[in-house]
């Protein structure tokens, strides 16, 4: 399992729904789409060159602002 895998998982079992997409810039560079929503109305949305790096600041992002739960996990995933 890649680890953007695992971070979708981990999402996914909070509750959020995900989705991403890979698009072409203006400029033909290939940029990673990725997005998290629930229920309630909350929902991110990032945009990066990689999709690990997409779904680590989705992962973050979400942690910060609403899962601090989540957050704890990232800490002690990391370390």
């Amino acid at each position: 399992m890649k680890y953007w895998e695992i971070i979708a998982d981990n999402l996914s079992k909070a509750g959020w729904s995900l989705g991403w997409v890979a698009a072409l810039d203006c400029e033909g560079r290939t940029i990673w789409i990725a997005d998290a929503h629930r229920g309630d109305g909350k929902c991110f949305v990032v945009h990066a060159d990689e999709l690990l790096i997409a779904f680590c600041e989705l992962e973050r992002i979400v942690a910060v602002s609403v899962e601090p739960c989540l957050e704890e996990r990232i800490v002690e995933a990391r370390t």
